[in-house]
């Protein structure tokens, strides 16, 4: 990516700030992060290897894609598919909201804002090439990072439905970089992503 501008930059140290404050901590290499902050930083780093030419919106709503996330906390929805969708909705709202506000302060201007807010939505998701670059970012952010550990946590039958689903919403490109981290993943995580390939 090319040298940030002052405001780009001042947005993300924006967005970089407010994830800060996250009371939940996470170790990655022996070292304590907020773990917002950390899951931002991983967002920036993977668009950088899958897309070094992303725009200025997506740079923006890759780093800010759970800014905050710790404020609506998944236990204040039922523990069903219909209070999960209703959590997710009102986390893309949130999200929205604060990075609009950032933005404003930082210099950019409405249509910006309304971009990088159209982003964090997901509203054209298989029409917006951008929408779905910021979609395979996610997952193989995940992928990466979370998988393994989030693997071990819940029934092997729901793991491989998650990643089934997943896979339906990634773009060849996303595939191929997946396929790749797939195959460092711990055996039973691999396994799990196998079986989930099979039925998908």
């Amino acid at each position: 990516m090319t040298e940030l501008q002052p405001r780009l930059e001042a947005a993300l140290a924006a967005f970089d700030e407010a994830n800060a404050a996250d009371p939940n901590q996470i170790e990655a290499d022996g070292i304590p992060w907020p773990k917002e902050l950390l899951y931002a930083r991983q967002m920036t780093r993977w668009l950088e290897r899958f897309a070094p030419d992303a725009s200025e919106p997506l740079q923006l709503a890759a780093r800010c894609q759970h800014i905050r996330r710790w404020e609506i906390p998944r236990d204040s929805y039922p523990r069903d598919r219909v209070g999960y969708l209703k959590w997710r909705t009102e986390l893309k709202q949130m999200h929205a909201r604060i990075a609009g506000e950032i933005l404003k302060e930082s210099g950019y201007e409405a249509d910006m804002i309304a971009r990088v807010q159209s982003l964090l939505k997901k509203e054209r998701l298989k029409s917006d090439p951008e929408a779905q670059t910021l979609e395979d970012v996610v997952c193989l952010v995940f992928l990466e990072n979370w998988f393994a550990d989030f693997s071990k946590q819940h029934e092997p039958d729901k793991v491989v439905d998650i990643v089934a689903k997943t896979w339906k919403k990634m773009s060849p490109a996303g595939h191929r970089a997946a396929l790749a981290l797939a195959e460092d993943l711990p055996g039973d995580a691999r396994a799990l992503v196998e079986r989930a390939l099979a039925v998908g």
